[in-house]
């Protein structure tokens, strides 16, 4: 069985940077297209960055471009979301998902796999 396994997410103060990680557990499968979302207290579910198996950043939204990076190493099965200059709206759960295909490649329902969320808390 598939799972992913978020890590690196913690308090942070503005300005500050995270560099999280998702480790694709139980599949020999190394070309998984992968995204991370992100979801705050009652807001919906969102889409952060995309990358496409074969390792090329495919999507930024809006609020990440210029601040985050994210990258594959697809040896280790593992995906990353390096964060900079971090800003207090950017608290929230961080999910990671992957998938065979994923397009459109930041909506949720292009994802099959999900991890249970890592929580990332910025102070100003």
């Amino acid at each position: 069985q598939v799972r992913l396994v978020e890590s690196g997410g913690r308090p942070v103060q503005s300005g500050g940077s995270l560099r999280l990680s998702c480790e694709v557990l139980g599949s020999s499968y190394k070309d998984y297209c992968m995204a991370w979302f992100r979801q705050a207290p009652g807001k919906e579910r969102e889409g952060v960055a995309a990358i496409s198996g074969d390792g090329v950043p495919r999507s930024y939204a809006n609020f990440g471009e210029g601040r985050f990076t994210i990258s594959k190493d697809r040896d280790t099965n593992t995906a990353y979301l390096q964060m900079n200059n971090l800003k207090p709206a950017d608290t929230a759960e961080y999910y990671c998902a992957a998938a065979g295909a994923c397009y459109p490649f930041l909506a949720p329902r292009a994802y099959e796999h999900w991890g249970q969320g890592t929580q990332v808390t910025v102070s100003s």
